[in-house]
Order: structure tokens, then sequence, then C-alpha cells
């Protein structure tokens, strides 16, 4: 999925104005807090009045003095500082940690460097499969400082030089400021508070724990802070925390380790700080079916949403199952929270990619209430539900179960909430899945599914499409949605889409295509608007599963095509082109080839160009395969280019006889059906009915021979026929 959202509820009414439950404490210092407040706006207004654009964004001559200003070099600011950001005048904040000796790393690089170190974390993390955001510093000099950025830098002395009173005030008026804002976020970065922020995690005093948490929180939406918080060793002291015994502190935590863990190095190291362990167990606190309070499923609203975050990395999905992840997720995956369901069902459509986890889903019964919730009214948690289903509907087992517990019906009415594509691609794709079986396809035809499909088959971005598409071609596999789509108007634009660059988008419609092409008047249309010359040009397509599925979808076109021969040839260079293709090193491409030229061959002149461009010693060279696919379309291929010149001497002398007889054993049925017709074809030429009998084709054929299939007991026979002949004639002319 593209960028992962995240839906954050509402913080509890005892949570939200952390200042007001310390009132008793520090009510001797608001005035001093209100001062401050006041004084820093005076001094903006004077700042942002005085000078040209340059000196306006320099910090005003008191904040030179006085230490503080973002500008400064970071041998000047760390001094004062440097033997311990938590030391004060009068009763000091002690922590356990000193920031200064990372201070310089925290410090706001030029773009060039922040590109340095992203390769290196791209490097640190190759083992993980997904992208990684790449974090760009803003530019300066453009604009003005705001009033909200020096009033940040005026608190920021506060945080780091005052007692612990002074510093709990401090946070609490840094909250008052809108922290979601850049402005805000990279202030506190900019004036080294951050370094503080992460330290005081390291204390002992619970009110700036809480503090420090409920501002790495909300400035950790930043790309450049979450990469900074990680630099600096936050997450480690935050995977600590979720052993606290104060939940708020543990809720806290989880939901900041949530933002930070969306890159691949934050989350390996919250997987190797046993972060992962902890998270699963804060899912194990309390049980669905007891009684609790709201605190309780906040631990695990901001458990699973951390989960979440990490599981788009493979060893922490693997690392969530070991630690018993699964079942707990199936067991809040029943309860009716929809901000529970939306971190839950998200993290198990990030695991549903591996094959373990689909088999979990499936014996756990979740598929159930997956299927419940795609008739939920938030759009969110239906979204990631059908994407869930997206993922697990590779395996039949749950595409039957989907159907069981009715939730196709559910699907194809999610797809009038056409304005949300993201949910639009999540049900499509779906539907896509589920189709892949006959029976939900005969149950999409009752809800008019083939349809409205239709009608998304233009203006959708490229994800709906590829799903749109690649479900309309699993649906005409049936002759009734075949003449459903003609007559809805969609031949038009698939042929459009074959025009597109994407290659799973092109992968789709050339199915989608040559599923329509089975049908002559469907095919008809196909070619008026010349869609057989794009599936031919798509054959020069470089990814190799465009050219399979293009010479797939062109074996219908030429068999259904009036004066197809004709056709074929009209495209210059075409029959060249596909000879070429068995070069090729890709067995699914090879196959598709070699089914297309068996089409091809049906007409004589076409076998004579393709017989020019070596398509004898080509196929010859391919006999030798133990694909069982691969091996009944080049039969197939073989016995119709026999039917020209001299091409079953050539077949011999290329020696594809002899492997040609051991295909006769394989178990494939359809496999003998070719190899029949193809050994019967060679059988014309008396060299071949040597090298034949040789490799023992005889008994082969005879148990062949009494098959219920006819084209497969006339061909043997025929085959058994031409050798006996020869023998017969062999033996007259020896003993005449």
């Amino acid at each position: 999925m593209a960028k992962q959202e995240y839906s954050m509820s509402k913080e509890p009414a005892h949570k939200k104005n952390f200042q007001h439950g310390e009132g008793a404490e520090i009510s001797g210092q608001s005035q001093n807090l209100q001062d401050l407040t006041e004084k820093t706006e005076c001094e903006k207004g004077k700042c942002s009045s005085a000078g040209p654009t340059d000196h306006r964004l320099k910090p005003h001559i008191k904040w030179k003095s006085s230490g503080l200003s973002a500008s400064q070099s970071s041998d000047k600011v760390p001094k004062k500082y440097s033997e311990g950001e938590g030391k004060s005048r009068g009763g000091s904040l002690t922590t356990k940690k000193k920031a200064s000796g990372k201070s310089k790393s925290v410090k706001i690089q030029e773009t060039s460097k922040c590109k340095a170190s992203i390769s290196l974390e791209d490097s640190e993390s190759s083992s993980e499969t997904d992208e990684d955001e790449q974090p760009v510093r803003r530019q300066e000099g453009s604009t003005d400082l705001s009033a909200e950025y020096w009033g940040i830098q005026k608190l920021a002395k506060y945080v780091k030089g005052g007692d612990p009173t002074a510093t709990l005030i401090a946070l609490c008026s840094m909250r008052d400021f809108n922290l979601s804002e850049e402005t805000c976020q990279l202030a506190i970065k900019d004036t080294g508070c951050l370094e503080v922020l992460i330290n005081l995690l390291d204390t002992e005093e619970i009110k700036c724990q809480t503090g420090s948490l409920k501002i790495l929180k909300e400035i950790s939406q930043n790309i450049l802070i979450r990469h900074a918080i990680a630099d600096l060793g936050g997450l480690e002291i935050m995977v600590k925390i979720l052993d606290s015994p104060d939940n708020n502190l543990k809720c806290l935590a989880a939901e900041t380790i949530a933002n930070v863990a969306r890159f691949k190095r934050a989350r390996k190291t919250v997987r190797k700080h046993g972060g992962i362990k902890r998270l699963v167990e804060l899912l194990e606190s309390i049980s669905v079916g007891s009684s609790y309070q709201a605190k309780d499923t906040e631990t695990v609203r901001c458990a699973a949403l951390a989960l979440w975050s990490c599981s788009k990395s493979t060893k922490n999905k693997k690392a969530i199952r070991k630690a018993g992840g699964i079942p707990l997720l199936a067991r809040w995956l029943k309860c009716s929270h929809a901000n529970i369901l939306i971190p839950i069902v998200g993290t198990l459509q990030e695991c549903a990619s591996e094959p373990s986890y689909r088999l979990a889903i499936r014996t756990e019964g979740m598929i159930e209430n997956l299927v419940k919730n795609l008739s939920s009214e938030h759009e969110e948690l239906q979204m990631h539900c059908a994407s869930a289903i997206f993922k697990c509907a590779e395996d039949e087992e749950i595409r039957d179960l989907v159907r069981k517990h009715e939730g196709l019906q559910p699907l194809s009415a999610l797809l009038d909430k056409s304005e949300n594509k993201q949910l639009l691609a999540a049900v499509t794709g779906a539907i896509w899945k589920c189709a892949i079986s006959r029976e939900n396809v005969l149950k999409f035809q009752e809800y008019k599914t083939v349809e409205t499909l239709v009608t998304l088959l233009t203006d959708q971005p490229e994800e709906v499409l590829i799903n749109v598409i690649g479900a309309l071609g699993e649906c005409c596999q049936e002759e009734e949605n075949r003449g459903t789509i003609r007559r809805s108007g969609g031949i038009a634009p698939m042929v459009t889409l074959l025009t597109a660059t994407n290659p799973a988008l092109l992968v789709n419609v050339n199915k989608a295509v040559g599923g329509c092409a089975m049908e002559p008047e469907n095919m008809a249309i196909i070619d008026s608007l010349d869609g057989v010359r794009l599936l031919w040009s798509l054959l020069k397509n470089p990814n190799p599963d465009v050219q399979a599925s293009a010479a797939w979808a062109l074996c219908p076109c030429v068999e259904n095509a009036k004066n197809s021969g004709e056709m074929v040839r009209s495209f210059v260079g075409g029959l060249e082109l596909i000879v070429n293709l068995l070069k090729s090193n890709d067995k699914e491409v090879l196959t598709s080839v070699c089914a297309a030229i068996a089409n091809i061959a049906k007409d004589q002149e076409n076998l004579a160009v393709m017989t020019d461009h070596g398509v004898v010693p080509l196929l010859s060279k391919l006999a030798n395969t133990n694909n069982n696919k691969l091996r009944r379309h080049l039969a197939e291929a073989i016995a119709h280019c026999c039917m020209w010149g001299s091409n079953r001497v050539a077949f011999g002398e290329a020696k594809a006889v002899a492997p040609l007889a051991r295909y006769l054993k394989s178990k494939d049925p359809l496999v003998h059906r070719a190899t029949a017709q193809a050994l019967y074809q060679l059988s014309e030429d008396p060299n071949n009915c040597v090298i034949m009998h040789e490799n023992g084709v005889v008994k082969l054929l005879l148990a062949m021979v009494g098959s219920t299939d006819d084209t497969l007991q006339e061909a043997a026979a025929g085959c058994i026929a031409n050798i006996r002949r020869l023998a017969l004639a062999t033996e007259k002319a020896k003993y005449g």
C-alpha cells in the first residue's frame, strides 16, 4: 500500500491538559511563565520588523547573548550543557544518559548529507524488502521565522536548564503550540531541544517522561524528526518504557514508536531491542471478553499501531508470529471498537503477504470477521479488510471461505464508493483474486459485478485499473461474461489500455483482451480497433511477463479472426519477431510463443515464412525440457510446423524426435495428446520412424490407442501404422 496512515484517537480528558494536573506544584511559577510568553511575542515583533530579509532571519541580539541561538555553531551551544543537559541551577533533574556526545548528529545537515545518511541506512537494512522514506531538509531563508519558532526557542532554555518543576512547566507550555506544524517541529530540532526530550525519557520523573513523550508523539510525524530520534537512540529508551508499570507511559511510548518506525532502520532497531515481543505482550494484557476500561483499550490500540508500523518488514512479521501475535490479533479482531480494529486489521493485511500468515488467518477463523467488517461504517476499516482479503485470496481455500461467509456481495456493493480511491483499489483487488475461482465468478454474475467493473475502466488511477482489468480478465473466462463485457461497451476501453506502460497493467489487459477474443463477435471489434496490432507490438516489450501475456492473447485472436493468415502477414516483421522470441530464456515466454506459433502455422504461407526465419532449429533446441506445459505447446508447434516442405526431415536432423518420444512417459494427458500428434506427423519420414522405434514409442502408443480421447487415439494409431508400414517395406526389400 502506499503510505501508511494512522487513525489517532482523541486523548482522554485526564491526559490532554497535562499542565492542569500539576497546578498545585507549579502555581508559584505560573506568573513567570506568563511573563516569558509575553516577552517572547514582544521580541519576535521587534525581530520581524527590523532590517532586510537576510537580517530578519537572524535571532535577536538578546538570544545571541543567552546562548540559545539556533544559528550558533555546535561548539558554542553544548558548552554550558555538555556535562549533562539535566543539570540546573538549584535542584537538578538527574538523568541516566548524556546527550552531548550525540549533539552533533542531530544538527541540521545539508541535503547532500541527508542523502548520504539514507544510503547508509539502506545498506544497514538490506534484508528489509520495502521501500524506505527519504528525509529532505526544508529550504531556509525564503520566509520569516514565525512567532511560534521564537516562542519554542525561548522555552528550550527552560527545558534544558531548569529544575524538574521548571522543566515540567516548559514542557506543558510547549504543548500549547501547534506541534503538528513543521515550523514548531523543526524549532524543537534546531534548538537542540530534541536531545533533551529524549534524555528526559531516561529519567525517573514520570511526569517529565510523560510530557516529553507527548511532545515526541506529535513532532515524530515529521520525517526529519523521526530519523533524528532514531539517531539519538530514542527508540531504545521507548522500548524500555514499554515495561513501565505506568499505563499512560506505555501508551505514549507505543504510539511514538508507531510514528518513528516508518523506515527500515527504525523497524530493525525496535526488533533488535526486543520491542516486538513487548508490544505483543501489551495485546495480551487484557482479553476481549473481560470487562475493561477505556485506558485498557487505549493500550491495545497503541500497541497495535506500533505493530502495524513494524510489520512492514519481513523479519518483523516473523518476529510477531514467533512472539505469539497471531492468536492475539485474531482475538482482538472480534472486538467492536473501530479504533482498535483499524490497526489490528492493518497489521494483518501487511502480514498477509506471508504464506504462514495466510494459513493462520484461515485456521484461526479470521475470514469471517474480516467479511463482517466489510459492512462497517468506517471506510478505513473497510479498506483494510478488503486489502487483507486481496492478499489472502491467493489461496483457494480462503476464496472459498469468503464465498461461504457471504463476503462477495458486500465487496460488490463497495464498488459504488468510487470516490474513495484507496478503498476502491482494495475492493477491486479483493474481487480480482476472488474471481480466480469459477464458483465466485458465478456469484459475481448474480450481483451484476461485471457491469460495474466495466464502468471503472476509465478515469481511474493505475492501481485501481490494474485490479479492475485483472478481475475482468478472470470473469471473461466464462462465456456469458464475455457477452456482458461487449454489451456494456467494455472492449473499446480495454483495447485503449493496451497502450499503457505499466507492466502489471499490461499483463492484466492482455489476459482480458485475449479472454474476450474467444468470442468471434468480440474479436471483430478488437480487430476493428487495431487491438491485434497493439498486442503484437507488445511482443517487443522488454518485460518477459508482458511478452508472455501478449503471446497468449494472440492465440485466440489468430484462431477466431476472419482471414487470420492475411491479418498476420499484414504486420511487417511480425513473424520474424515471434520466431526470434524462441531464443528467450523465460519458460513462460517460450511456452506462450510455441502456442502462438502452433496457431499461426495453420496458414501455409505464414508457415513458409516462419520456416525461412529458422523456426525448425529453434523449436528443436527446446525439445530437451522437463516442463510439461512447455512440452505440450512445443509438441503442438512441431506438429503444425511439419506440414511444410521438408520440415519433418529437418526436425529429425535437428535431433528433436528422441526427446519427443520421452514425452510419452509424462503423467499429463494433454502432453500425451500433443506428443502423439507430433510423432504422427514426424513418422511420415522413414528415418524418424527408425528413431521412434529405437526409443520404444510403439509400446507406449499401443496403450494410448485405447484412450477415450479421440484425437489421441487417432494420432497414436496413425503413428503406429506408419512405423509398421516402414517395417513391412524394409522386410519386403530385404527378403523380396
